[in-house]
């Protein structure tokens, strides 16, 4: 007997069952942007290396990793991403982690929510934004029991984090502060990032109320020039505030299966998630930790190797966004990193008005049923708190091959979108 309800199912599980679907039906791949992963392997010199150390007979590469920075990986994958060199800051310190999705689950308790009991877990909050990719809400709300506080991410502010909203959040909730707050910048589905002034507004918030901060950073690497500061950068100046940033290899050199990345913050916090993460997994895979480390030790060509592949995802949505702004699709916000664009789902399309209630996946499913486009559905709030329906497209498939691009046009021009 089942013990947890089939209504449970991951939203990008129920996209793998559209595609299929599609597939079986027509017997044609579906023109897939709904893929949130790289579509490509890592480059050549880091593939050399890791073969190099997968081979190496060296005990350190092939035991458990814990928390052994091989190679001075950890150190170095800070200093690309998040812009810091943790070694001038006594107060921080920093941590290789076995990614990001698994990483994040364990931050509520890292946090203290299950001390000292049920009772303290009842009153534990989260805040964290909607619309997004929500790991953290669904662990913090849905398997640990907590309060979760929605902070909206609104197309009016161009889906920006908005403190004066996160006030307005708790205070509906009949809360003045959250145990954690937890951010995705830049953001999925949303790729906006943070500029300095937000992430000072953030902190002072915090700091006032004693909250801890966390930000997601999986996509850091792959921000355009002058769109997103990190927040290490910021948050190294403010001795008494709590918090962490992650970054990960998955999107930054096209190596999720590789399921490692790092993590920087102040050092009590870092400590408390590494006690909880020593009870829940044993580290990264040494090879390949040592792997990167080796790699990343040279920044000049590791930055020119992330440098390519966010080249290579700038020039897809170049083709890409005007296509789909052209066909009559609007945008929720801009793309400022990674290979995301957000679009407000129109009211009618394909000559056919769709269900107020579900609207971003009744949107879908039609427009995957006649088009074979596949995107992925969220559902937002507009700025007078009424949901707002959106998809998101990405450019982890090969937008730029002809016979994609003949298709996705060709069917594209059948859409006729309707926003009245």
């Amino acid at each position: 007997m089942r013990r947890i309800p089939a209504s449970g199912i991951n939203l990008f599980q129920l996209i793998y069952v559209l595609l299929r679907e599609y597939k079986e039906r027509t017997g044609e791949d579906p023109l897939n942007l709904s893929l949130g992963n790289p579509d490509g392997v890592p480059p050549e010199a880091l593939l050399r290396l890791q073969a190099k150390y997968a081979a190496d007979p060296g005990y350190e590469h092939h035991t458990y990793a814990e928390d052994k920075d091989l190679q001075g990986f950890a150190g170095a994958m800070v200093r690309l991403h998040g812009g810091i060199d943790a070694r001038a800051h006594p107060r921080l310190r920093v941590l290789p982690i076995a990614g990001i999705k698994t990483a994040g689950a364990l931050v509520p308790l890292a946090c203290g929510l299950h001390l000292p009991g049920a009772a303290r877990r009842r009153s534990f909050r989260v805040a964290s934004n909607l619309p997004a990719y929500d790991v953290i809400g669904t662990w913090s709300s849905s398997y640990y029991g907590a309060e979760r506080t929605v902070w909206p991410l609104v197309s009016a502010d161009n889906m920006r984090l908005s403190v004066p909203r996160l006030k307005e959040a708790l205070k509906a909730d009949g809360a003045d502060r959250a145990d954690l707050v937890y951010v995705i910048r830049p953001g999925n589905p949303a790729a906006v990032g943070a500029s300095e002034a937000d992430w000072r507004e953030l902190i002072a918030f915090c700091l006032e109320k004693g909250m801890r901060l966390v930000n997601d950073a999986a996509y850091a690497g792959l921000a355009a020039a002058g769109t997103s500061v990190p927040l290490a950068r910021v948050a190294k100046d403010y001795p008494d505030l709590e918090w962490l940033e992650l970054y990960s290899v998955s999107k930054s050199f096209n190596d999720p299966g590789a399921r490692l990345g790092a993590l920087a913050g102040s050092k009590d916090f870092v400590e408390d998630f590494a006690l909880v993460k020593g009870n829940a997994d044993s580290g990264p895979v040494p090879s390949v930790m040592a792997a990167y480390g080796e790699f990343l030790s040279d920044e000049a060509a590791a930055r020119a190797a992330l440098d390519a592949i966010r080249g290579l995802y700038e020039k897809r949505l170049a083709y890409l966004i005007p296509r789909l702004k052209a066909a009559g699709l609007r945008p929720a916000c801009a793309t400022e990193a990674g290979f995301f664009t957000l679009w407000k789902v129109p009211e009618s399309v394909l000559g056919a008005r769709l269900p107020a209630e579900g609207r971003a996946e009744a949107f879908n499913r039609a427009v995957i049923a006649d088009t074979g486009i596949v995107g992925v559905h969220f559902t937002g709030r507009d700025a007078a708190g009424a949901p707002e329906p959106l998809i998101r497209y990405a450019v982890c498939a090969d937008v730029l091959a002809p016979r994609f691009q003949a298709r996705l046009e060709e069917s594209l021009a059948r859409l006729n979108p309707d926003y009245r």
